[in-house]
């Protein structure tokens, strides 16, 4: 393995790392700053979003939802990703999966798959598409208002 490889492998590792703690703090901007400026994204929710204008109203819609069934901002919400893989196109493409399950006050909410794909933007390792898949959720949860749509991707 090259150098280059286990720099790009350890960058989007910290970048999906990144996703979780910044989005389940609220850190919106710092979540918007790992996106490609054309990112696309793409959850079982709400319609594809382009850019990263579109992007950040996922957040903002969840915590809205979020707020609105829970009388209040949940005290916690904790994305956990597991089995990362990562597909080394280039030096400056790749893609990746993972499993993801939502920890909350209530314990277990839901759980699924990110399908991703990464570039280099300026010298760093962003998400230029990011596509959320559920596999499940615990009956009136968060995520079980949402549906449950595995995919095989």
């Amino acid at each position: 393995m090259e150098q280059w490889e286990l720099i790009a492998r350890d960058s989007i590792r910290d970048l999906v790392a990144r996703y979780n703690a910044n989005g389940d703090s609220g850190r919106f901007d710092q979540v918007m700053e790992l996106f490609a400026p054309d990112a696309v994204m793409r959850t079982p929710m709400q319609p594809d979003k382009h850019g990263v204008d579109e992007i950040r109203t996922i957040f903002t819609d969840a915590q809205d939802t979020l707020s609105e069934i829970g009388g209040g901002t949940p005290k916690y919400i904790r994305h956990h990703t597991a089995t990362h893989q990562i597909d080394l196109i280039s030096p400056t493409v790749a893609r990746g999966r993972c499993y993801y399950h939502v920890i909350m006050e209530h314990g277990l909410d839901h759980w699924g798959r990110y399908i991703d794909r990464y570039g280099v933007v300026d010298g760093r390792w962003l998400f230029t598409e990011r596509t959320a898949t559920m596999d499940g959720s615990i009956p009136g949860g968060w995520g079980h208002q949402f549906g449950h749509r595995g995919t095989d991707r």
